[in-house]
């Protein structure tokens, strides 16, 4: 299998040349998907080095353990869990430190282009949206057909930032049961004014956004999943994170601020002679990269992606 068939990875060079792999380093890919990142990092890893992916998803893990079988990729393994609990997954394979850790936030293609997954508006779907089918019992249409409308229009305001809120909640409350993810779309289609259906974007992408991120708990997880990973950094560790959308941007804004800020630093840098910071983390680039040109026009679902870099000291 060719785990890159489907699934183009975003800042691919950028990500890989942000980590400063190590030939022997232990390296985690919080992110695994379709390997596409993971793949990299393995060809820059001598047979000394390691390679963890974590994953959730059941089509992701069983991709990793095909990659896991090959002979060329003996130093990987797939861990199944979600990101949130990293500590305890590298734990239990005696891992405590490692050289680099990988984030790449954006759902994988392949996961919006099945409709049998219900993330994706523009096929016909069951109301599901889980990541985890194992562990998370709350789907799409459960949050959908039993919420109240004042529950409902809260989660699309936050997590999908979507103005129609009240409008689409509303819609939603009575016209449900709703069981298709376009049945869903309708509903959103009619509560929307002709004005914002003429607005550029389809008009029910931050309502699926949104029942995506709260069905999956993503910013919970997100926020302790990158506090976890800036315990288990080594010296000159690494921390790579990939965004797509501004929740994810603020949570990641707000933990590597905090993680680089000390008070001390601040008053050293006022005085007339330079002395050496003692914030445990920097920021390797102070504002994220972007997609070049080209890579937008090879991918355009790379348009939103941003990557930050911190390293420990």
């Amino acid at each position: 299998m060719n785990i890159n068939q489907d699934h183009i990875p975003v800042l691919f060079k950028e990500a890989l040349s942000a980590l400063d792999i190590k030939p022997k380093g232990i390296y985690l890919d919080c992110t695994f998907g379709r390997g596409g990142h993971s793949q990299g990092i393995l060809e820059a890893l001598s047979p000394l080095g390691k390679l963890y992916g974590i994953d959730q998803d059941p089509t992701a893990i069983a991709v990793g353990q095909e990659l896991t079988m090959t002979t060329k990729n003996a130093n990987f393994k797939i861990l199944e869990g979600n990101f949130r609990n990293l500590t305890t997954l590298l734990t239990l394979e005696n891992i405590t430190a490692v050289d680099g850790i990988f984030f790449d936030l954006g759902v994988s293609s392949p996961q919006f282009d099945r409709p049998e997954r219900g993330f994706s508006y523009r096929f016909e779907g069951p109301l599901d949206m889980r990541m985890d089918f194992v562990d998370n019992d709350l789907t799409a249409a459960q949050v959908v057909n039993t919420y109240p409308e004042a529950e409902i229009s809260r989660i699309i305001q936050i997590y999908g930032q979507e103005p129609a809120h009240k409008l689409i909640a509303k819609a939603i409350v009575e016209n449900r049961p709703l069981q298709t993810t376009l049945e869903l779309v309708e509903v959103i289609k009619k509560a929307l004014p002709a004005k914002m259906l003429r607005q550029k974007g389809h008009p029910a992408k931050k309502t699926f956004q949104a029942l995506r991120i709260y069905v999956n708990q993503e910013m919970e997880s997100l926020t302790q999943a990158l506090e976890q990973s800036l315990a288990l950094l080594k010296p000159q560790g690494r921390l790579v994170i990939i965004t797509f959308h501004s929740l994810e941007e603020k949570i990641v804004k707000t933990v590597l601020n905090r993680a680089t800020y000390c008070e001390e630093d601040q008053i050293r840098s006022k005085l007339p002679i330079a002395l050496a910071k003692i914030a445990p983390y920097e920021l390797v680039i102070k504002k994220p990269l972007r997609p070049s040109e080209e890579e937008l026009i090879r991918n355009p679902r790379a348009h939103s992606a941003k990557l930050w870099v911190l390293v420990k000291r």
